[in-house]
């Protein structure tokens, strides 16, 4: 079972960037969920949602406290939030910026871990390019298919045209499509150089 949890705030769509994830995975034949956790759903206050991706049915219902991958949407929560808690040393990372985990001040704390599996991209402007919106869910959902392997950009388009359509849609998917694109050069940059 793939466990993800989503770490952002309100009106960034991190409970929307579940539920397309869980659908991504029913595309592919698979069974998922997606929850938020509920709190202060405010604009601006930190928000977390999961998903959880399987072969067989999943029967869990609590959150996911050891998380096999983590989507960070706002890079500010990193210093607020304990985002990484309970995530596996071989986890996966996607962090929605432009500097690297050097630069967050990272780098101490995903020594030895697979650099391929720790990745960043700027979701945020490619929503804004593509879309003409300030929302990274949609592209971070193409940067996590690129980073897990776990989905493919297919079946994340597919998901973008079940909760959107026309202009929104093409827009979304197309940021998606770059994402994924930025996120797969980087991973094959972090392997040459391992």
């Amino acid at each position: 079972m793939l466990q993800v949890r989503i770490h952002g705030r309100g009106g960034q769509g991190v409970v929307s960037a579940a539920e397309m994830l869980s659908i991504a995975a029913f595309e592919e034949g698979r069974h998922a969920q997606a929850f938020p956790s509920f709190g202060s759903e405010r604009t601006g206050a930190p928000v977390v949602a999961f998903c959880r991706i399987d072969d067989k049915e999943i029967r869990l219902r609590e959150p996911i406290m050891e998380p096999d991958a983590l989507i960070i949407q706002d890079p500010t929560l990193l210093h607020q939030v304990d985002c990484f808690a309970g995530l596996k040393p071989d986890g996966y990372i996607l962090i929605n910026t432009s500097r690297s985990f050097e630069a967050l001040g990272l780098g101490g704390f995903v020594k030895g871990w697979h650099p391929e599996r720790l990745c960043t991209v700027a979701a945020t402007e490619l929503a804004i390019k593509h879309v003409g919106r300030p929302v990274p869910n949609v592209p971070l959902l193409g940067g996590f298919a690129a980073v897990s392997g776990h989905i493919r950009l297919e079946s994340v388009e597919k998901a973008i045209r079940a909760k959107f359509s026309g202009k929104v849609a093409e827009g979304n998917i197309a940021a998606a499509a770059q994402a994924y694109a930025i996120v797969r050069a980087e991973m094959m940059e972090a392997l040459h150089h391992a």
